[in-house]
């Protein structure tokens, strides 16, 4: 019987990306978590293979040295610890979104009544079936502007069994309906095209164009319209969070402040980028 950690040692050893040592061993072990149910600790302590099929190891490590990622070659990838389908219809859930996740509950995990929470641009539907999970009273709403998007994040929501209203809904320039939101999330495409050169071939050839990029002369297009359906439908009191391009902190602060929020925040993220912006509905006068 082969060993785990030969198994490891030989992927790892076919894998030609310009990545380092620690990040193709990160993709290694998620692989065979994905596709073999082996651990971290299995390949450490050398636990020997099961007489299994094998997936085709030779196809897979093709696509990963196409720089196909690794979450759209096994089909999933995970969030705040939880397991999402995600395909070429969403983006791949990042750790720096979790950040979202982290100042919602500071705030809210202990309320007694139900929050109503809205998702701007919901795609996987991470942030939304988190909430639903953490937040078990709250209500939560998610919308996007895509019907792929949408059936990719209903089923997520069936397998994590989160109680979700999913709505098609196009931010820029669809009405809503909605009224007394208490928060309202958002991870919107942020990133201008001028900055796509720069950007690594795993996201720039797989993810959808849709959801990362925003025009050069109007990078704060999405962060305007939230803004505004956000003065509609929170309550007075309200909050939005939003994620951002590291670049622009004040420049999406200015943009809320602009519309009448007031205690607006740039929060960084593990690596020190400025990463979510929280803003509160002041109420009316």
């Amino acid at each position: 019987m082969a060993k785990s950690k030969e198994l490891f040692r030989e992927l790892v050893n076919k894998i030609q990306l310009a990545e380092s040592k620690e990040e193709i061993e990160s993709i290694v072990y998620f692989l065979l978590e994905s596709q073999l149910g082996l651990t971290r600790t299995d390949v450490l302590t050398k636990k020997e293979l099961e007489n299994a099929d094998a997936p085709d190891w030779g196809e897979i490590i093709s696509r990963i040295n196409r720089q196909e990622p690794i979450q759209y070659i096994v089909g999933e990838a995970v969030f705040y610890g939880r397991k999402f389908k995600v395909d070429p219809s969403v983006l791949i859930p990042r750790p720096e979104t979790e950040l979202i996740i982290d100042e919602i509950r500071k705030d809210h995990s202990h309320e007694k009544k139900g929050l109503a929470v809205l998702d701007v641009g919901t795609g996987s539907g991470c942030i939304a079936i988190t909430l639903a999970k953490e937040l078990p009273k709250a209500k939560i709403y998610a919308t996007d502007v895509s019907a792929g998007a949408l059936m990719t994040a209903v089923e997520n929501a069936k397998r994590n069994r989160a109680a979700v209203e999913f709505i098609r809904h196009n931010i820029l320039s669809d009405e809503f309906q909605l009224k007394g939101i208490d928060i309202v999330v958002s991870n919107p495409p942020y990133v201008t095209v001028a900055e796509k050169t720069s950007m690594k071939k795993n996201v720039t050839d797989y993810e959808p164009p849709e959801a990362l990029f925003v025009p050069d002369d109007d990078p704060f297009i999405f962060y305007s319209a939230i803004a505004r359906v956000g003065k509609k439908i929170l309550r007075p009191g309200g909050k939005v969070i939003v994620e951002i391009n590291e670049r622009f902190g004040m420049e999406v602060s200015e943009v809320f402040l602009k519309e009448g929020f007031s205690s607006v925040l740039v929060m960084k993220d593990f690596a020190g980028k400025d990463r979510v912006v929280s803003a509160v509905l002041a109420p009316s006068i």
